[in-house]
């Protein structure tokens, strides 16, 4: 008899945990406390980010995520894209560190590409002052809430999972977990809970090295005529973002001078980003804050910072804003990329990916069920 488990989450780590036990022939129920997935897995830019992967493990777990994204994606008939990303470099300092990031990087598929070969490649970027981009192939588009809300529908028809929605799991009795008058047991219980993690195991949690990041993102309406912007684009600042570029030994001056001319941005943690749905929408952002709490409230000078940075390096056909929105998210604090623990036996907590889950979960979640997993240092 197949063994059974149970997932607590629909998020974007919840489906990963579900598919990765599904095809090694779990019976599989995912409870979900709402009636769809609403959080951080649909309020982000639909980015699978290998580029911002260090190389070694955690660029390798970004290339199987991205493989089974491909094949979930194509059987759940979602939209997506293999666009690449450009970061553009409109400074010497920023030229260099894209320069040496070429130069290092072993075996990424990524060139320096000057400024007329940049124009090629998007009509979006801006080319007054351009010095030349980092062209990357490896990045992929998805929009996450049309993915996040068909991919049930996929596992449910292709692997035989159950989905029991607007059911908070309130505790966990292993075998059981219990909401409520209801319960439901499993041989395994896997909890991917996302940025509440006060319900379940509060006391493991506490213990953990963990806050919340709330960001800030926008959205401008389906560009006229079927306009592309191609590549995902990025400005100079998410050259200091991603942990991946720290491989170029510049990397350190070119921060600095951001830190003394972007002192502004960097307090809220804002880099900027841009890519487009299969509607023709460009979603950008966005900024980081840090606490256990939020305010309910979006900063609009903060959107206005995003706007005008975004002007420097990107042009649209439309720039109407018809969608603004926060999302928030468990961030680890001491440079770790994900939580995996077992609180009790028979239950696994996976979580505190960040702001890597779409780029990470279905590698990370695939490496846990598959018992080749092991923490990075």
């Amino acid at each position: 008899m197949n063994k059974s488990a149970i997932v607590i989450g629909a998020g974007i780590v919840g489906l990963a945990t579900a598919r990765a036990l599904a095809v090694r022939g779990y019976q599989v129920t995912v409870i979900e406390r709402s009636s769809k997935a609403v959080g951080a897995s649909i309020r982000n830019f639909g980015m699978v980010w290998p580029i911002g992967q260090p190389e070694g493990k955690l660029y390798e777990r970004a290339l199987h995520a991205k493989s089974i994204w491909k094949e979930v994606l194509a059987g759940a008939k979602c939209w997506s894209q293999e666009a690449g990303s450009l970061h553009m470099a409109y400074h010497n300092d920023e030229k260099e560190v894209i320069q040496q990031f070429v130069e290092v990087s072993g075996y990424r598929p990524v060139s320096f590409l000057n400024a007329a070969e940049t124009l090629e490649r998007s009509p979006a970027v801006n080319g007054s002052g351009l010095l030349g981009s980092l062209y990357s192939e490896d990045e992929m588009i998805v929009d996450p809430r049309e993915a996040i809300a068909a991919i049930p529908g996929y596992l449910e028809a292709t692997q035989g999972i159950t989905f029991i929605w607007n059911t908070a799991i309130s505790e966990i009795n292993f075998p059981q977990a219990v909401s409520g008058t209801k319960s439901w047991s499993a041989d395994e219980i896997y909890v991917c809970s996302g940025q509440d993690f006060e319900t379940l195991y509060p006391e493991h949690f506490g213990a953990a090295p963990l806050t919340k990041c709330k960001l800030q993102m926008l959205r401008l309406e389906t560009q006229p005529e079927n306009w592309r912007i191609g590549p995902a684009l990025c400005g100079g600042l998410s050259l200091i973002h991603y942990h991946g570029f720290k491989a170029a030994a510049s990397l350190p001056g070119l921060k600095a001078r951001y830190e003394s001319e972007y002192a502004e941005h960097l307090k809220w943690g804002i880099h900027v980003m841009a890519s487009q749905n299969g509607l023709g929408e460009i979603t950008v952002g966005d900024s980081h804050e840090y606490a256990l709490t939020f305010d309910p409230f979006d900063r609009e000078f903060i959107n206005t910072m995003i706007l005008d940075y975004l002007a420097t390096f990107a042009r649209f056909k439309s720039p109407k804003v018809f969608q603004t929105w926060h999302g928030i998210y468990p961030k680890l604090t001491n440079g770790k990329t994900e939580i995996v623990i077992r609180p009790e036996s028979g239950v696994t907590i996976i979580n505190g990916l960040g702001g890597n889950g779409m780029t990470l979960s279905f590698g990370l979640c695939d490496e846990v069920i598959g018992g080749t997993y092991a923490p990075i240092d």
